[in-house]
């Protein structure tokens, strides 16, 4: 039999993912499962984007341009503005998500073995973003007993090699829902500048910040135009994960020229979810302050009940909907698949993501949980009430 490629070996399944067949067998057993694992919303998405691509008179469905119509371009190059952001269209290739455009960065900055350094726990895909590019992540770990801020600026400088290319945030942060402050951000830039590398931004939660907290893009730091790079998506602003839009956005003219031969190899980014992505563009901001509002009280929920149960910490987030809860357990992998397996009350358990995929070392995060508070806040406390009981009869 031919062999499988060492990379294709070494693919780490998503910590989110690989517990699915577990959760059809609870279903399929006639159970209720709360899914706090995965970041989607059951918000609903604008009606002016599912009207822009139910009601759309096209007659062919052509390629768009492979860094997408110069019109979407424009159409967020004003929403940026909006946010404090000044770009051009031309700074901004159109990608198939968030996910696609991180991909196109690692190829168009880093070569095999070369190192991005990055805090974790950190968003578990860019585990395999890293390992489908050949590139090794360096991580640098924050605390739960920080509430996961920015590690010092002299953890960051000790990891710095001549493989080093790029240190990568996810901000707020996925899986934490940590917000950076402009002082951290302002520390990173000059670290970057100092040593020549870029500064890359996953700042797909922009509009889910709480308690007067502002978002501070690397975008409108000013110096910054030659080493930031920016990744974007309308999957979570407009509670669209699956038209799979996003894009990748740099003022630096050699890194968008380098990207687009990468678009250029996958053709283009599809185009009626282009259509609906560009009508989203003018949802009103009561849309936004409905959601967050919403995102905000089942925050709160959540942590509230959390507090109730013994021997947990939280990381209390400041954005984003998602938080890092640690365990009096030794392994939430186990644990995770105990509660679809063999745990119910009156046919109802739940779904969490175990952190450990969230970290690159080894043997870090064991005990700890991912919880997406997508769920309405009835289901979040039915959610923590069952966690709470399964916690009370758990043995590992």
């Amino acid at each position: 039999m031919p062999k499988i490629s060492n990379k294709g070996q070494n693919m780490p399944e998503s910590p989110i993912r690989k517990l699915v067949p577990y959760s059809e067998k609870a279903y399929k057993a006639g159970k209720k499962v709360y899914h706090l694992n995965i970041g989607q919303p059951d918000i609903k998405t604008p009606q002016v984007a599912l009207d822009a691509v139910k009601n759309n008179t096209l007659t062919t469905i052509e390629y768009s341009r492979s860094e997408g119509s110069e019109q979407y371009r424009t159409k967020i190059a004003n929403y940026y503005h909006k946010n404090n952001i000044e770009v051009k269209h031309d700074d901004i290739i159109v990608t198939t998500g968030g996910s696609e455009a991180l991909l196109f960065t690692f190829g168009s900055i880093m070569d095999t073995d070369d190192e991005i350094i990055i805090p974790e726990p950190f968003y578990a895909n860019y585990n395999g973003f890293s390992t489908a590019s050949g590139v090794n992540v360096v991580p640098v770990i924050s605390k739960i007993e920080d509430n996961f801020a920015l590690p010092p600026i002299s953890e960051f400088e000790k990891l710095i090699t001549p493989k080093t290319k790029a240190i990568l945030i996810c901000n707020p942060g996925n899986p934490t829902g940590y917000l950076y402050s402009k002082e951290e951000i302002l520390q990173l830039a000059e670290l970057v500048k100092k040593h020549d590398l870029f500064l890359i931004a996953d700042e797909v939660y922009r509009e889910f910040t709480y308690d007067g907290v502002q978002h501070h893009s690397i975008m409108s730091i000013d110096g910054l135009e030659d080493y930031a790079i920016m990744i974007d998506s309308v999957s979570k602003r407009y509670s669209m994960c699956g038209a799979r839009i996003g894009c990748l956005v740099s003022k630096n003219k050699t890194v968008i020229k380098t990207a687009l031969k990468f678009a250029q190899a996958r053709l283009s980014p599809p185009t009626l979810a282009q259509i609906a992505s560009e009508a989203a563009l003018d949802t009103p901001q009561s849309y936004f302050d409905e959601v967050k509002s919403e995102y905000l009280g089942r925050r709160n929920t959540l942590i509230a009940e959390l507090e109730k149960i013994d021997g947990v910490k939280i990381g209390v987030p400041k954005g984003a909907f998602y938080c890092i809860v640690e365990l009096p357990i030794k392994n939430s992998d186990k644990f995770a698949q105990w509660l679809l397996e063999e745990f119910d009350i009156d046919k109802e358990t739940v779904m969490v993501a175990p952190a450990a995929g969230f970290y690159s070392t080894p043997g870090v995060g064991l005990n700890q949980i991912r919880i997406a508070y997508v769920l309405n806040k009835e289901s979040l406390i039915k959610a923590v009430t069952l966690l709470k009981e399964a916690l009370k009869v758990y043995k590992d």
